[in-house]
């Protein structure tokens, strides 16, 4: 069996070596084509790859090397990305003979060809192997390679962004994806074209809108986007050495190389003119999640911000970021969240306090931000997500001015929709109102006739007597708390709240309301409580374990459960009836007072 087979591979050899000897190019046919590289496939997937190399470098064979030699990339690959000794030699040498000698377009094709139709858990070790290679393809192409670059770059980031991205600082050390590699070795691969693009500046050859420029520029708007937004880079303190920081420099620094501003880039969004012609050119040109990313680097991570105007107003800083930290806000994705919360934050801070006018707040970004945060702290399922939105949220309050705080605040309460955020911001409110009480902290928007149309807002039930008080306990309570807070710090004899003057009011559109809607729930509550204790006694000890109650709290029914769960739930609910009462009571009591005590 042996024998056959031998004979079988010399006969590949030699008809191998008998095409390519002596053929002149333009003597090619189609059978040459296909026995050339179906010859040559079989040698080197069986293992005769020296035989395969002795043809190729015979410079007798230059010609039809030239034109067919890319086929043979496929098995060379494959080979190459297995590393077995006994072929990778020959198949190495083979492998840089062919980038030397064959056509640069069609080595491009078939080099595109394999990155492309690389393994799923080959992906990097693909990438690693032929960037370098790809790299040398299309510098021989000269001044013909800018948009075939752009071709190789979109294809290779394409795998790119299949790659997991490192979520621990481990997971980064070991590069257990691949996704540090390729990075790095996308650096690199650049390199060249970014030297010749500094050249052509220097000598004033240069055009905003050269090919190579805009192919090198719309690689790093998408690195920006792919992979780095998803990636959460380490502290030097965290990860001394760290490939994928490496990366988001060389990004940014490219960009700078190439002739970009990277003020320019963070206020593009701001500046730019909307009805300019080319504005959808625009938006492909500066991807704003790409521009979110080159915020996030220089301001969290203050990357490359040696490169950054330092004397910027903090303001004008706010309103650039304001759009990017909209668009991070809007996304469900917990690294998004987290990168918005962490760039609104660093991008405050710089803020002096009280110092925002209320004419941002005609600004979209400015109205869209804040109902993001609420999306944020009250839907995100990750709790230091939440805490965090909620941090956040009370910093940006902080740096509105005055005025611009009591409008915030008056649209909040109009728009929220949530009670615990309802709460949160009447909270503040009082904050607001006991600075203003105190000497030299005087001001027309928390005091007098102005801060009345602010107190009806809150001293008001949303659905009268029927209002759900256990959903909107949180609302309740602070108001309860506040108009408490007044009626003690502000007597009536001085009034400069005007609460005394509303009280009638605030008596028939709150307090009434509300003394109506406890004494309602805490009847049908008390009926609950009662219904469930008969059943209970009734019930057998091990009976009463199945979850067959069912409890209904306003309109929701809550999910079945046992007899002493249930029990727990409607005592608890009417000890919020009586925390209520508690405090509805002192205050019907200071109010019959006239605020004297």
């Amino acid at each position: 069996m042996c024998k056959p087979e031998k004979k079988t591979e010399t006969q590949k050899h030699c008809r191998l070596t008998r095409r390519c000897e002596h053929v002149q190019e333009e003597n090619f046919s189609p059978d040459d084509f296909d026995l050339f590289r179906t010859a040559g496939m079989s040698c080197i997937q069986q293992g005769h790859s020296a035989h395969v190399l002795s043809v190729v470098i015979d410079e007798r064979n230059k010609s039809i090397v030239h034109c067919m030699g890319w086929n043979l990339l496929g098995p060379l690959v494959k080979v190459l990305l297995k590393k077995e000794e006994k072929n990778f030699h020959h198949c190495h040498a083979i492998f840089c003979h062919l980038l030397e000698v064959c056509s640069p377009k069609e080595l491009l094709v078939g080099l595109l060809e394999q990155v492309e139709e690389a393994d799923p858990d080959a992906v990097a070790e693909t990438i690693t192997l032929l960037l370098t290679p790809l790299q040398t393809v299309l510098l021989r192409l000269g001044k013909r390679k800018s948009s075939t670059l752009g071709m190789a770059l979109s294809t290779v980031l394409n795998q790119v962004s299949k790659l997991p991205v490192p979520q621990s600082r481990e997971q980064e050390e070991d590069d257990v994806f691949g996704l540090c590699r390729c990075c790095t070795a996308l650096s690199h691969f650049i390199r060249p074209f970014v030297e010749e693009i500094k050249e052509n500046i220097q000598e004033r050859r240069f055009s905003r809108d050269d090919e190579l420029r805009v192919e090198i520029m719309k690689f790093c708007m998408r690195s920006l986007s792919e992979p780095l937004l998803d990636v959460q880079l380490k502290d030097p303190d965290t990860l001394e050495t760290s490939p994928l920081r490496d990366f988001a420099t060389d990004i940014l620094v490219t960009l700078c190389s190439i002739g970009e501003s990277l003020l320019d880039l963070l206020s593009h969004n701001l500046m730019r003119k909307r009805d300019i012609p080319g504005f959808l050119e625009e938006e492909v040109r500066y991807p704003k999640e790409s521009l979110a990313s080159l915020a996030h680097l220089l301001f969290v991570h203050h990357i490359a911000m040696d490169m950054f105007p330092s004397v910027l107003s903090p303001v004008f800083v706010l309103q650039c970021n304001m759009d990017y930290v909209d668009l991070l806000l809007s996304r469900t994705e917990e690294s998004r969240l987290q990168k918005g919360l962490e760039l609104y934050e660093k991008t405050l801070v710089r803020v002096e306090d009280c110092s925002l006018p209320c004419d941002l707040l005609d600004l979209k970004a400015f109205l869209n931000v804040p109902q993001n945060m609420v999306k944020v702290m009250t839907l995100c399922p990750v709790q230091s997500v939440r805490t965090k939105g909620l941090s956040v949220f009370q910093l940006s309050i902080d740096k509105f001015n005055t005025e611009a705080k009591y409008k915030f605040f008056r649209c909040m309460l109009k728009t929220s929709e949530h009670a615990g955020v309802e709460g949160f911001i009447i909270k503040n409110i009082k904050n607001q109102i006991d600075l203003a009480l105190k000497p030299g902290h005087e001001n027309d928007w928390f005091l007098g006739k102005h801060l009345l149309p602010l107190l009806r807002q809150v001293l008001s039930l949303p659905q009268g007597a029927e209002t759900d008080l256990l959903h909107n306990l949180d609302r309740i309570m602070e108001s309860l708390n506040l108009l408490r807070y007044l009626l003690i710090r502000d007597k009536e004899r001085h009034n400069e709240t005007g609460i005394w003057s509303e009280l009638c009011t605030v008596e028939e559109n709150f307090l009434k309301p509300l003394r109506t809607g406890l004494n309602m729930s805490r009847a049908h509550y008390e009926a609950e409580l009662k219904s469930t204790k008969e059943k209970k006694r009734k019930n057998s000890a091990a009976e009463s374990k199945v979850p067959t109650c069912t409890v209904t709290v306003g309109n929701d029914t809550l999910p079945n459960m046992t007899p002493e769960m249930q029990l727990q739930v409607l005592q608890s609910a009417l000890y919020m009836f009586d925390l209520m009462e508690s405090v509805l009571a002192r205050i019907e009591e200071i109010a019959e007072a006239k605020g004297e005590t």
